[in-house]
């Protein structure tokens, strides 16, 4: 069975959690509780995570696997609703000790966002030591964790390592319950505590589906993995080369070899692989599919099939492909491949108009410096002649204007620590293939805080200036960030006016 091993995060939480218990001892503080209600928010964004990964694994499972191997498939997936069901069962019960809490604390300050009688010290202990609720409570983890385990192997229980486990302290007398909701414990921490409970059976649910279904991926016969391929090494070629494909199993059994055939003719095997080669004595456009027969561990037989593959036959021509996309880019080196079927690189000339291009052996770089349109020429020597064989036409545009970022975020709220972390605002270019660095040369800051005057703060740089940093040090709940008249410089020289960003502190 799992040792419990705890992640990177969990374990950073069940520090945190030490501390602000330490603490309490001295004084509850709203600095305290203000932390306790953060963890507690953060874990509740983690739980929805893992949630709708979770989702997302089933939506994915019932639109491949149950719907192409439903024999294999349903049992798995039947057993991984199973594991659904465990986990939601003991998650609806800790929202009922929620809800009791809840009650009991007054319900939520519209101010704080947390329960008006966060701080009673007398609720926790009184429902969940007083009135047994923690012993049920600590029954009901242990109960979940061994269901959840037993949808597993003895092997798969090896490697499993949530954290859902509520244990009595090897010393001392104290019990379970009186350790995490006993004296002196906030009604706030209390939650949180209930919170990461949930957080846990969450992302056992997600360790045991993931294994469950894990299990489509095990062959049938002694192979991890099978798939049919046909890999050929061109599907274009001039007229009268040979075409070569090879067409075979992968991840194939050495002791028995599969039986392939191409549009029904059989190959000759060897090492798992059959080589299909025929003459190309004409233009035109071909097809073909391979078929594989594979000898199951019970004696059956299962075929696999190669999609449809094509190949074309043609006379030489120059190909011009842009490595990115088909743009040239003012600004940053744009690469190039250039290939010609059949004729050797080093026969390949290269040249162009409304720009430069440099480079050899296929791989070239193109620099643009204007808007409009730029063409690349291709010339060879095909039999101690220099010919013509193709051109290509690429539009040449600016580079894009990058997205203004602070903290990470172009608007919307952000908690007032982490406005106060950060110092510098930044030109993001999103979704662009190229390597291109903007740099913000000037911005403005304006701060508006409940029931104060407006602040307005201008600095260059992308540096946060010391009178904004004082500004922002100020800031609380409820205050406005805002940045604008954000000016950027990118690798073209030219400077772009960004967007403005707006920040609700919470």
């Amino acid at each position: 069975m799992a040792g419990g091993k705890e992640t990177a995060r969990q374990k950073m939480i069940n520090i945190m959690y030490l501390v602000l218990l330490a603490m309490l001892a001295l004084n509850v503080s709203d600095t305290i509780l203000n932390a306790f209600k953060n963890i507690n928010d953060s874990l509740e964004t983690s739980r929805k995570n893992v949630d709708v990964s979770v989702a997302q694994l089933f939506s994915s499972f019932e639109a491949t696997k149950l719907k192409e191997e439903p024999v294999r498939a349903k049992p798995l997936y039947e057993k991984a609703k199973q594991a659904q069901a465990i986990a939601a069962e003991l998650n609806t019960y800790i929202e009922g000790i929620k809800q009791e809490f809840t009650t009991a604390g007054q319900g939520i300050d519209a101010e704080t966002g947390d329960l008006v009688e966060r701080a009673n010290l007398d609720i926790a202990p009184g429902i969940m030591v007083n009135k047994k609720k923690g012993e049920e409570l600590q029954k009901k983890v242990n109960e979940t964790r061994e269901k959840l385990l037993g949808l597993l192997d003895a092997k798969e229980r090896q490697t499993v390592t949530f954290s859902l486990e509520a244990k009595d302290p090897e010393k001392g007398n104290k019990k379970w319950a009186d350790v995490n909701f006993g004296e002196g414990t906030p009604l706030t921490a209390a939650m949180t505590i209930l919170t990461k409970l949930q957080s846990d059976v969450k992302n056992a649910e997600s360790d045991v589906v993931k294994k469950i279904f894990g299990k489509m991926d095990q062959a049938v016969v002694n192979l991890d993995k099978f798939a049919a391929v046909a890999v050929a090494p061109t599907s274009y070629l001039i007229q009268g080369q040979p075409y070569t494909a090879e067409v075979f199993l992968t991840a194939y059994d050495s002791k028995a070899n599969p039986s392939i055939s191409v549009n029904g003719s059989s190959l000759q095997v060897k090492d798992g692989r059959g080589v299909y080669s025929v003459n190309t004595g004409r233009e035109g456009v071909f097809s073909w599919k391979g078929k594989i027969a594979v000898k199951q561990t019970d004696g059956s037989v299962k075929y696999y099939e190669t999609p449809e593959q094509k190949y074309q036959v043609a006379r030489p021509s120059a190909v011009v492909s842009p490595d990115k996309m088909n743009v040239f880019y003012i600004g940053v080196p744009n690469p190039v491949s250039v290939s010609a079927p059949g004729i050797p690189k080093e026969s390949i000339n290269v040249s162009m108009s409304g720009g430069s291009i440099s480079g050899s052996g296929g791989s070239y770089t193109v620099k643009v410096s204007s808007p409009g349109e730029a063409t690349v020429n291709v010339s060879a020597n095909i039999g101690g002649k220099t010919q013509n064989i193709g051109s290509s036409r690429f539009r040449v545009k600016r580079i894009p204007d990058p997205v203004a970022k602070f903290g990470g975020k172009t608007g919307g709220s952000l908690p007032t620590v982490a406005i106060k972390a950060q110092n510098k605002v930044f030109a993001v270019l999103e979704g662009f293939e190229f390597d291109a660095n903007f740099s913000v040369t000037r911005f403005n800051l304006i701060i508006v805080k409940p029931r104060a005057d407006a602040v307005v703060l201008q600095t260059s740089g992308n540096t946060l200036s010391g009178a904004m940093q004082s500004a922002i040090s100020t800031i609380t709940p409820g205050s406005k960030v805002i940045f604008d008249g954000i000016v950027a410089v990118g690798p073209d020289g030219s400077q772009r006016q960004l967007n403005s960003i707006a920040l609700s502190a919470n």
